[in-house]
C-alpha cells in the first residue's frame, strides 16, 4: 500500500541557480546536497513546514536520463515555459504574491478567484511554471 509521496522532480537548467531561487526567493530549505559517483549531484529542497516532501532539482543533461537530443528538447520545453509542474498552497495568495513579486519572482498571472480558490501562477528561474493557490475555507 502506498502511503505518501516523499520526493518529486523538477527539471532545472542550472542547479546552483535553481537552489538560490527556491531557497532565497521561495523560502524553501535545502534537504540534501550530495555528489554521487563523482559527478551526479542529488539536490533536494522543500517548504520549511513540510519536512516529509523533497523536491529534487534535477539538472537536465545528457547521460543518466537523457541522450543529447532528448536533453536539448527538454531544455527547450523548460525554457519556453511548457512545463507546468505543480501547485504550491498558501493561506493568503495575495500576500504571498506581493512578497514573492518583491523578491523578483516572475508571475504569469495575478491572484484571481477561481472555483477552487484564489490562484496566481509564476515561473521559476528555469522556466517551469507553478500554481500558487489559496484554498477556500
Amino acid at each position: 500500500m502506498i502511503t505518501k509521496l516523499s520526493h518529486t522532480t523538477v527539471y532545472v537548467l542550472d542547479q546552483d541557480e535553481a537552489m538560490d531561487f527556491y531557497v532565497n526567493k521561495l523560502g524553501f530549505e535545502v534537504r540534501t546536497d550530495a555528489t554521487m559517483n563523482g559527478s551526479f549531484r542529488w539536490l533536494t529542497v522543500g517548504p520549511k513546514d513540510q519536512p516529509d516532501l523533497e523536491i529534487i532539482l534535477m539538472l537536465v543533461q545528457p547521460g543518466f536520463l537523457f541522450d543529447d537530443q532528448s536533453a536539448e528538447q527538454m531544455k527547450n520545453l523548460i525554457r519556453n515555459g511548457k512545463m507546468g509542474t505543480g501547485v504550491f498552497e498558501t493561506p493568503d495568495c495575495k500576500a504571498t504574491y506581493l512578497e514573492l513579486k518583491s523578491k523578483g519572482v516572475e508571475f504569469l498571472s495575478e491572484p484571481k478567484q477561481q472555483p477552487y480558490g484564489i490562484e496566481a501562477t509564476f515561473k521559476d528561474n528555469s522556466g517551469n511554471w507553478f500554481s500558487l493557490t489559496e484554498r477556500p475555507e
